[in-house]
């Protein structure tokens, strides 16, 4: 009975890590390149970019959306397409260059400008690609702008205090396109 509770609290457990897992996953964004095959067919393979409307396309599956999809989506999605022409096809995508995972920052830093992505980012850590702030910021007022559907966020940075260790709950995770505005 014993061996039967710990695996169901294992099972459990991996479940819900399982769960984390997937909603890390790395969503595609406009400018993003993809490398795109599909097993055993080998005119069907071609790097894509994601265009700037979010759409990609790919012989006999016609144009497909692949802003905001994981890989494993947009696969699903091909091989639903492909399945109209080839008998269970096997289709692979792999992310060539996450180009299109931006975020920008403005105002009072050393080096202004759109900076890609490759890894997680907290403000922080975009603000040291940035080459930190000038001397003449307003470390307290910094603003992240972030397009959420068809509204823009206005999200509080307090550089200072973080700074201090006082209080890091501004240090927020950025996501693809957010704007960092350094008064």
């Amino acid at each position: 009975m014993r061996k039967v509770c710990i695996s169901i609290i294992l099972l459990i457990a991996l479940a819900c890590s399982s769960a984390v897992l997937a909603s890390d996953r790395y969503l595609l964004n406009a400018g993003d390149v993809l490398d795109i095959s599909v097993w055993n067919e080998e005119t069907l393979e071609k790097t894509v970019l994601v265009l700037p409307d979010g759409m990609v396309s790919f012989p006999l599956a016609g144009e497909l959306m692949a802003k905001g999809k994981s890989v494993a989506q947009l696969e699903q999605a091909l091989k639903k397409n492909l399945a109209e022409f080839l008998a269970d096809p096997v289709v692979t995508v792999v992310v060539a260059s996450v180009s299109g995972n931006t975020v920008h920052i403005l105002g009072k830093v050393q080096t202004p400008g759109s900076f890609v992505m490759s890894q997680n980012l907290n403000v922080m850590q975009a603000l040291s690609l940035a080459g930190g702030l000038s001397p003449y910021a307003e470390e307290n007022n910094i603003i992240v702008l972030r397009q959420q559907g068809s509204n823009q966020a206005v999200i509080q940075v307090r550089y200072a205090d973080i700074k201090k260790g006082d209080d890091v709950s501004t240090n927020i995770k950025l996501n693809s396109g957010d704007v960092i505005v350094i008064p």
